[in-house]
């Protein structure tokens, strides 16, 4: 509803914009004709009137983002909203419930399992938004280790499948090639890594079947590929996922609450880290993979501090 809301406003800004242009080219056409003899106001005229087309053109990008930039924060805010409400409002039914009827043992279980998983959600939100406004401030005081990615992604993938109760071959993992290093931050690198399976998780409504492969890209990368057979990204879009707040303009995508920082993280820890990730796809409903590009470490090194 706010998006289209917002759109005549970027409709209005882009033909306020060809307007001015417009008029400035008139009174440049016209400054040339009734000016072309002499020397003087030509020379001054032109560059005036082609900075002044210039600084329109400018002025109308920069309002259009603006307004672009704005729709996302909404969205944003809509979606952490929400994604906090909807535990609290739960926990709080459940402690209502538990505060007001006598209830068995069994039941009481029931419930606590439940607040628990409602409870971790809320901080997994909190964590995902404290993590996005605290991206690339801590990075010239970390202290960067060894990090074996085999052993870090297994255990990201075995996490995965206890947190949203998966089927043990739902996710199958393959690492080839060894010594699997790399020099950076462990907690970082599983933020990373956590976000894109849970990405591939929230977006499989019918059921994840997600193939995880970690391997060298010659003697100086480690790629970490994360394919699904998922809702897909149209090619559009496989670039703009990354940006902060952004949220795929899909009715299955929005449908699927979240708060568009996932794979932006995803990127800022892997540029942090000297690397980056892409989004492949081929169309809505096909699929996406998701490869993280990480330098690769090939000697054991001793801790040393981000330079």
């Amino acid at each position: 509803m706010r998006i289209t809301r917002r759109r005549p406003a970027i409709i209005f800004f882009i033909a306020l914009g060809v307007c001015l242009v417009g008029v400035a080219i008139a009174l440049n056409i016209g400054w040339i004709i009734l000016n072309w003899r002499r020397d003087w106001p030509m020379l001054v005229g032109i560059p005036f009137f082609l900075l002044l087309i210039a600084g329109v053109v400018l002025n109308t990008i920069f309002l259009v983002r603006e307004v672009r930039r704005n729709e996302r924060h909404d969205s944003f805010l809509n979606a952490v909203t929400h994604e906090l409400k909807t535990p609290i409002t739960s926990i709080r039914l459940y402690l209502e419930t538990l505060q007001r009827r006598v209830l068995s043992e069994e039941q009481r279980q029931h419930f606590y399992s439940i607040m628990l998983a409602d409870s971790e959600r809320l901080l997994a939100t909190v964590e995902q938004v404290l993590k996005a406004g605290e991206v690339g401030q801590r990075a010239r005081n970390q202290v960067r280790v060894e990090v074996d990615m085999a052993e870090l992604v297994r255990h990201c993938v075995e996490t995965t499948l206890l947190q949203h109760h998966l089927a043990a071959d739902t996710i199958s993992f393959t690492a080839s090639g060894s010594p699997l290093l790399v020099r950076g931050n462990p907690d970082e690198l599983q933020t990373a890594v956590m976000n894109i399976l849970n990405n591939s998780v929230k977006y499989s409504p019918h059921g994840l079947r997600a193939r995880v492969r970690l391997a060298p890209e010659g003697d100086a990368w480690i790629v970490l590929s994360v394919s699904d057979e998922g809702i897909g990204i149209a090619p559009a879009h496989l670039k703009r996922i990354f940006k902060r707040f952004y949220r795929v303009p899909a009715r299955q995508v929005l449908r699927t609450k979240g708060t568009g920082l996932g794979l932006f993280l995803v990127r800022s820890i892997a540029r942090q880290h000297g690397g980056d990730v892409t989004a492949e796809s081929a169309g809505e409903g096909r699929g996406t993979t998701i490869r993280l590009l990480l330098p690769r470490l090939l000697e054991h090194a001793s801790p040393s501090p981000l330079e």
